[in-house]
């Protein structure tokens, strides 16, 4: 998949185990696999950690697996064919194992709710966003009696998951989620309805998860929520929030994603510019450069608000890098507002963008209230303008890169070869490296650019 079909810059596609095995006598074994975002992800560590506690194992393939869970996205509708597709792939181990449980869980989960097991009747459990404390409970039930299927999608606006322990891989990028929910209901956007309103966790939770992650070995950690610069917790904010997280030792840099454009303060834009810990990079979704289109699609903010911000935010951090996301053909869009985002795109010059064509949500206001009016070829051909536009605009910042030295996270092997490490930079672009000997992951290297692609840079330690 291209990077312009994914909806957010570190968005996971296939599928994860996210359980490390506790080789418990008699354990049910679960397989946990993944769709969808980095929120996702982290929700699939949560379930890990959950399951862990109440006794259950893990399953190094579906093979050996007792209870399988795939966890969903339900951004856009080609994410939820995909996941039904996947579930009539997964039907054959129901057929050799006739007491495998099989859960769907996450965003499709709480959207569709009982749709699911009428299109997938073998499905066993239709799991929410906020009923993941209740899956041991919810398996267990399965194993015991064989009846018709647990539905659970309850909303609860005062589930944080506070005080439970994500069951994480090693490594040395963690996340923890700040933040659930959202309450901005951009008239596209279906998660609103799917994950609830806005809430933050406790920064006592934070913190403490923080730290252990620092304990364990991590050196970066990225914290999450759907408006993650929404966040708040009686006093605090999310300003309060890095202030805090920057002081603990261990952690080498700190990420978010994704801020929203009205929630960003200049009390926020000030912490960041004076902490070398908190990452000189942002993935500010914009959506649209016209400003009657950001009205339908209720953004809250204009086009010179917008602007404005970018324009506060490089005034105080020069070097930092932006992203965003760009839909075309929303209902209404005539040329001119496509024109307008062109033109916003020339003048930000975004280092890199997660690009869309309008594609319908069942259950947002667009759906019920303004017309698909954009004809798809129409779509298509903005969609392809913008993406070869960005190409050119990334293809200029990442060529500005060569000659100069950045420091560089090493993440391990390239893809390619064992030969060449690869690693981010502090404003997020993924370096290629040739290994040095006694390099180790985690290690910061100081790397000089000698050439680039469009979306990555190439280089060698000094």
């Amino acid at each position: 998949m291209s990077q312009h079909e994914l909806k957010n810059p570190e968005a996971n596609q296939g599928g994860v185990n996210s359980m490390p095995v506790s080789n418990k006598q008699g354990a049910k074994r679960v397989f946990i696999e993944t769709y969808g975002c980095q929120m996702n992800v982290a929700d699939s560590e949560l379930m890990g950690g959950i399951l862990k506690k109440e006794g259950f194992d893990a399953a190094t393939s579906m093979e050996e697996a007792d209870v399988i869970v795939v966890n969903t996205c339900a951004v856009r509708e080609k994410a939820e064919e995909r996941v039904f597709g996947r579930l009539s792939q997964l039907l054959q181990y129901k057929q050799t194992n006739p007491n495998l449980v099989l859960g769907v869980a996450g965003c499709m989960a709480e959207h569709l709710k009982g749709q699911i097991v009428e299109r997938a009747p073998y499905v066993d459990m239709v799991i929410g966003p906020d009923a993941y404390r209740r899956l041991p409970d919810l398996i267990q039930g399965q194993v015991e009696e064989a009846h018709d299927p647990a539905i659970d999608v309850r909303l609860d606006k005062r589930e944080t998951y506070e005080g439970l322990s994500p069951d994480r891989q090693e490594g040395i990028s963690g996340w923890i989620t700040v933040q659930r929910g959202c309450d901005k209901f951009c008239t596209f956007c279906i998660v609103p309805f799917v994950r609830g309103r806005e809430r933050g966790v406790p920064p006592r939770d934070i913190l403490s998860q923080a730290r252990d992650l620092a304990a364990s070995g991590f050196r970066e950690v990225t914290l999450l929520g759907q408006t993650v610069n929404s966040y708040r917790y009686e006093d605090s904010d999310f300003a309060d929030l890095l202030e805090a997280l920057v002081q603990i030792d261990g952690l080498e840099r700190i990420r978010f994603t994704s801020p929203y454009p009205i929630d960003f303060t200049p009390k926020l834009i000030e912490t960041m510019a004076r902490h070398d810990k908190i990452c000189k990079y942002l993935h500010l979704p914009v959506q649209s450069g016209s400003e009657p289109v950001l009205k339908r699609m209720r953004r809250g903010y204009t086009r010179v608000e917008y602007d404005k911000l970018v324009k506060d935010i490089r005034a105080a951090m020069p070097d930092v890098a932006l992203s965003t996301d760009i839909i075309v053909g929303f209902p209404g869009e005539t040329e001119e507002d496509f024109q307008l985002t062109m033109e916003l795109m020339r003048e930000t010059r975004f280092d890199f963008s997660y690009l869309f064509k309008y594609s319908e949500r069942s259950g947002t206001f667009a759906s019920r209230k303004l017309a698909d009016d954009i004809p798809e070829d129409v779509k298509r051909r903005r969609l392809k303008e913008i993406i070869e536009l960005q190409e050119s605009i990334s293809a200029e910042v990442f060529n500005s890169r060569i000659g100069k030295v950045y420091k560089v996270m090493a993440q391990g092997p390239s893809k390619k070869t064992d030969a060449d490490w690869c690693g981010r930079t502090d404003d997020f672009k993924m370096t290629i490296f040739p290994y040095q000997e006694g390099l180790r992951e985690g290690d910061m290297v100081n790397v000089k650019i000698t050439r680039c692609t469009s979306h990555t840079l190439i280089g060698e330690i000094v």
